[in-house]
């Protein structure tokens, strides 16, 4: 039962022309006009556990998890789930519909971190259907209706974990940087329950705005939004910034034949490439659709500030990620490395 978003892959040339992207400048295309049918995606978020783990807490009109509360601090409700999937939709069309980069081989036991909806952890499952794939989350927002070979579990992974040493052929994380506070801890866990030769991935985003044309202008909203929020982060012991540390963490924590892949990630229509557009145009909407439920808690609770005061300074966010005379992207980075021993 493959995902919807996986049913439509990028074209062979223009997926390969994504993978080299990190290297080369983005081509702008098109018109710096609204298109219309960017706007109306972009505006689109408008639109067996004991019942004790199924328990919510609601702020500021968002719903949040009840386990471990508040130690993941946005929002768990079903517009946050829509945005989760398309996240999973814009890394599939940039990474030309890999899952994975570690080299797998026939893996058995395959662990997924803050699997949120479960949509990597269900097309996992399908993609090998010999593995045991479990995803643990701090929230049961999970289907039911999911492959034989999935399970979900509500846990807190930076929690001391319960499964066995040298268990997991593969352990992966995605979208953890904005809640993740002592990664190298966590990769020490990785290590501990890895069977010799497995492998560890992380897929995270690193929120650095860039350019390569040097259209960002001074005091653009989204750049300052994002200095905000990482200063709101802080306050609660998270780095929003930790992406760009992965490489060098994993060597520290022991593993070997650690690599790095970055691509860049597009905010807007504005590439010329097809694909790169798609992704940008996903880019666009998951920054947007986002803004009110990653800024509330990091700004109020974080920083100080009023919700008023959020809601107001977030219209001149919202227009500013809508601007097509700005060309901008962040980076997507997967960063793998292997467990030592298992003869390889």
């Amino acid at each position: 039962m493959p995902s919807p978003v996986a049913q439509s892959p990028p074209k062979a040339e223009e997926a390969e022309a994504v993978a080299l992207q990190a290297e080369t400048i983005i081509e702008v295309g098109g018109s710096e006009s609204d298109t219309g049918y960017e706007s109306e995606w972009a505006s689109s978020a408008s639109t067996s556990v004991s019942s004790s783990v199924r328990d919510y807490t609601f702020e500021n009109g968002r719903r949040y998890h009840k386990y471990s509360e508040g130690r993941y601090l946005f929002p768990n409700d079903e517009s946050e789930q829509e945005r989760e999937d398309m996240k999973h939709a814009m890394v599939l069309n940039l990474c030309g519909g890999r899952l994975h980069y570690s080299p797998l081989d026939n893996p058995q036991s395959v662990l997924d971190i803050g699997t949120g909806t479960g949509i990597w952890a269900i097309d996992f499952g399908d993609e090998y259907p010999s593995a045991s794939v479990l995803g643990v989350d701090l929230s049961p927002i999970q289907p039911s209706w999911v492959p034989p070979n999935v399970k979900f579990m509500v846990d807190d992974a930076e929690s001391p974990w319960i499964y066995p040493a040298d268990n997991f052929d593969f352990i992966h994380l995605r979208h953890l940087a904005s809640s993740i506070k002592n990664i190298p801890a966590l990769m020490s866990q990785a290590m501990t329950n890895l069977k010799p030769g497995g492998w560890i991935e992380m897929q995270e985003l690193y929120f650095v705005l860039s350019s390569d044309d040097d259209s960002i202008p001074e005091n653009h909203a989204f750049t300052k939004w994002l200095t905000f929020v990482g200063q709101g982060l802080e306050t609660f012991g998270v780095d929003l910034l930790s992406p760009g540390k992965n490489q060098e963490r994993l060597k520290d924590a022991g593993f070997e034949n650690v690599t790095e892949r970055i691509f860049k990630v597009p905010i807007g229509t504005w590439p010329k490439n097809e694909t790169l557009s798609k992704v940008g145009l996903y880019g666009q909407a998951m920054c947007v659709d986002g803004l009110q439920g990653n800024s509330m808690k990091t700004l109020t609770k974080g920083l100080g500030w009023t919700a008023e005061e959020v809601e107001l300074f977030l219209v001149d966010v919202r227009d500013s990620l809508k601007d097509r005379k700005v060309h901008s992207y962040l980076t997507f980075r997967v960063c793998y490395g292997q467990k030592p021993g298992g003869g390889s």
